[in-house]
């Protein structure tokens, strides 16, 4: 860093909290035991999650997963 931050005295506007929606770094550590399934899906809808996945640079396999448990743990809180 070549140039230096020059701090002013002006006003910054109206503040607001925003909720802490990161998890605790204990909770990253923490690996969940996975289990092996077969399912057949639309292919439609896994063409839809390989083209998304090939947007993100990740695989298809990790978002549906991620999903279901998304879907999972939503519907677990209300139970």
């Amino acid at each position: 860093m070549k140039t230096k931050i020059k701090y002013t005295e002006e006003p910054m506007g109206e503040l607001r909290v925003i909720k802490d929606f990161l998890p605790r770094p204990e909770q990253l550590a923490l690996k969940e035991e996975n289990v092996k399934i077969t399912i057949s899906l639309n292919k439609s809808s896994i063409e839809f999650f390989k083209k998304k996945a090939k947007e993100q640079h990740t695989s298809y396999q990790k978002m549906i997963r991620r999903l279901i448990d998304w879907y999972a743990s939503q519907h677990q809180k209300s139970t």
